[in-house]
C-alpha cells in the first residue's frame, strides 16, 4: 500500500515505514504529524482526494541539510562572490496510511 502526500509545496510517494525528508515542519521530535493525501492505492483500487484517507507520521528529527554553494563570477573583472546555504529539513517516519 502506498500514498501520495503533499507538504511544503512538493509531492512525495510514501509507504508505511518509510522515512521521508521534507521541508521543515513546526513540531518537536516525536510529535505526530498528518499530511494532505492526494492519492492512495492498495494494489487493487486507487482512491483520490478526500476518499484517499489520512497519512500520519512521527517526526524523527529536524536539522539542516547539506550545504549548497552559490558562486558568481564576471570574467576579466575582479568580481567573485561565494555564498553558502543550508536548508532546514525534517525527517518523518510514516506510521499509518488510511
Amino acid at each position: 500500500m502506498f500514498a501520495v502526500i503533499k507538504t511544503g509545496g512538493k509531492q512525495y510517494r510514501v509507504a508505511k515505514g518509510d522515512v521521508v525528508v521534507v521541508e521543515k515542519l513546526d513540531a518537536k521530535a516525536g510529535a505526530k504529524v498528518s499530511f494532505d493525501t492526494l492519492m492512495s492505492s492498495d494494489g487493487k483500487a486507487v482512491k483520490l482526494g478526500k476518499d484517499a484517507g489520512k497519512v500520519t507520521g512521527e517526526l524523527v528529527e529536524t536539522k539542516k541539510g547539506d550545504k549548497v554553494f552559490v558562486f558568481k563570477k564576471r570574467r576579466r573583472n575582479t568580481y567573485r562572490r561565494r555564498a553558502g546555504h543550508r536548508q532546514a529539513e525534517s525527517h518523518v517516519k510514516i506510521t499509518a496510511i488510511g
